[in-house]
């Protein structure tokens, strides 16, 4: 059973920047679609970001222009680069591929 770790979460000032990975325990993101969510308090989880097999992305309006998906196959990982982080991207993280979802990890930006 593969299963999917995420990190790189934490607190950070208005402005700053974070790295979060989702390092999977098989080769699962090449040859597969993979989302990168979040789930802030008294809210649905949305989608932020996901990327296909083929390396194609696509973002959510509000993380145009500051979040980017990358993958390392060697590793096992994908990678979501957020930057000019705001407030209201406080939540928690989480990555899915294939059905499978990871624990979370919280992000916590503060005004």
């Amino acid at each position: 059973q593969v299963q999917l770790v995420e990190s790189g979460g934490g607190l950070v000032q208005t402005g700053g920047s974070l790295r979060l990975s989702c390092a999977a325990s098989g080769s699962i993101f090449s040859i597969n679609a993979m989302g990168w969510y979040r789930q802030a308090p008294g809210r649905q989880r949305e989608l932020v970001a996901a990327r296909s097999s083929a390396g194609f992305t696509n973002y959510a309006d509000s993380a145009k222009g500051r979040f980017t998906v990358s993958r390392d196959n060697a590793k096992n990982t994908v990678y979501l680069q957020m930057n000019s982080l705001k407030p209201e991207d406080t939540a928690v993280y989480y990555c899915t591929v294939a059905g499978l979802w990871g624990q979370g990890t919280q992000v916590t930006v503060s005004s």
